[in-house]
């Protein structure tokens, strides 16, 4: 399809939309729906008009699809046909139609009349409604107004060298999470070329990055660590097949740095970037290539047009090496969350914002986020971060993925609770875990526990679900 198609039908879907909806700035829209090739058309044609997309999880139930329905009332919802039973089965009331991709969609924007972006659109609109993953409780709405996002392709276009229009990008991450879509939009913003996975399979991600002479591709932790786990045979197979690779970004959650060594010695130097960021806050910062090896479990010097402070609880910087909460000012910050007025100064300094995370930076000028602020745990009155010790449990041989929380204790307060998942094949016990945190952590900070799971619940983004795992008795 040339890009003169892809201009004309999202002209289409704008036009469906406006002879359903009228002329309504600011009215939500929500689309439901895995990645598929009517994503991005969707996303560009609603936004034209001033309609702000809410991108619902297409893992959600319809419990959950309800609660999202009735805080942003869409009167237009659509649907890809594998997810029409969870729209049927969810409480709706204000939407007035929805739409399933496919010959219904088809018939839909072929009805209507082709329009183009409205003129009273301003650049501060909002563009995208985004609902966190609810890692510490209910999600709320995300507003991204047209400027941020707009502003967020060309930092990245900058950073990592990947999204011109000669440009090739494999992207597989789901475009219903802010960093899955922004990674798939980029390159087809500057005129360049995108392949869509429906979801990630390693060994189709391998073998598609081996034929198709790309460029540039983005994942989370989680599919570099499923990757690796493939085995030394089928790892060797596509070994050395991607010459014109130069960028290889991974966002989302910490990535180990076991992790970040095994990207660096098979795909080579030059091409790693790991970056820390938010949905409210677009990317924050960047470890670049250079620095994967030298600047241990960092994730690097802030983003293109943003500048970082790190306040102690009484709003003062703190001192190079000492712990503080990351606040954040750029112009790729949201533009609130949907209205809840509150949760929106709670999360702002200044103008400056803080989604709870704790970091230190170096005598360099490099950030090292700790953990979050609401995940440190405080045993016997000392503090404790998990992700210190989720580093240290990645390091182990058996283990693939891990996870620490604190839960409740009578003598100490909170104690330290740890789960693994071993890698395939392997075996593991807790005492042999224990003796692997022992050589390196001080006692106060080895769990009290460690549970084997077959997998950490996530969501969306990738992103461990903490309040799930502390809710396991």
């Amino acid at each position: 399809m040339t890009y003169g198609e892809i201009g004309t039908r999202i002209r289409k879907v704008a036009g469906a939309a406006r002879s359903l909806l009228g002329r309504t700035l600011g009215e939500r829209v929500v689309l439901l729906a895995p990645n598929c090739i009517e994503y991005p058309e969707i996303i560009c044609g609603l936004g034209d008009l001033g309609l702000v997309v809410s991108t619902a999880n297409p893992r959600c139930t319809a419990h959950e699809l309800t609660i999202l329905a009735r805080d942003c009332e869409p009167r237009l919802l659509i649907v890809h046909p594998s997810l029409e039973s969870v729209v049927r089965a969810a409480a709706l009331p204000t939407v007035e139609k929805f739409v399933v991709l496919g010959e219904e969609y088809e018939a839909w924007i072929a009805a209507g009349e082709p329009c183009g972006i409205d003129p009273g659109l301003r650049e501060e609109d909002g563009f995208a409604l985004v609902y966190t993953s609810g890692t510490t409780g209910e999600p709320k709405g995300v507003v991204l107004s047209h400027r941020s996002r707009v502003l967020t392709f060309y930092g990245m276009a900058m950073e990592f060298g990947c999204f011109g229009p000669d440009d090739r990008h494999l992207a597989m991450a789901p475009m219903a999470h802010g960093a899955g879509f922004a990674f798939t939009m980029a390159p087809l913003f500057f005129g360049g070329y995108v392949e869509v996975l429906p979801k990630f399979d390693p060994e189709i991600v391998l073998s598609t990055l081996g034929r198709g002479r790309f460029t540039g591709t983005f994942m989370v932790p989680t599919h570099y660590q499923t990757i690796f786990g493939l085995g030394p045979a089928t790892l060797d197979r596509y070994r050395n097949s991607t010459p014109a690779l130069r960028s290889i970004i991974s966002n989302a959650s910490a990535l180990p740095q076991s992790v970040k060594e095994k990207i660096v010695a098979y795909w080579g130097e030059g091409l790693l970037h790991e970056t820390y960021g938010s949905t409210e806050g677009g990317v924050v910062t960047n470890l670049r290539p250079t620095d994967q090896l030298r600047k241990i479990q960092c994730v690097g010097k802030p983003f293109t047009c943003t500048q970082v402070r790190l306040l102690d609880d009484q709003g003062f910087e703190v001192a190079p090496g000492e712990v503080g909460e990351l606040h954040s000012y750029s112009p790729f910050l949201f533009n609130g969350y949907f209205r809840q007025p509150d949760a929106t100064r709670e999360s702002m300094r200044d103008g400056w914002l803080s989604v709870g995370d704790l970091a230190r930076r170096d005598e360099d000028g490099y950030l090292y986020i700790v953990d979050r602020k609401k995940d440190m745990v405080i045993s016997g009155g000392l503090n404790i971060y998990p992700r210190e010790i989720e580093e240290v449990l990645h390091g182990h041989a058996s283990i693939s993925e891990a996870a620490v929380v604190g839960v409740p204790d009578e003598q100490w307060g909170e104690r330290l609770r740890a789960f693994v998942v071993a890698r395939p094949g392997a075996t593991l016990d807790s005492t042999q875990i224990e003796q692997h945190c022992r050589k390196v952590l001080a006692g106060y900070k080895v769990p009290r526990e460690f549970r084997i799971v077959d997998a950490l619940p996530r969501g969306a983004s990738g992103k461990v679900l903490k309040n799930e795992l502390r809710k396991l008795s």
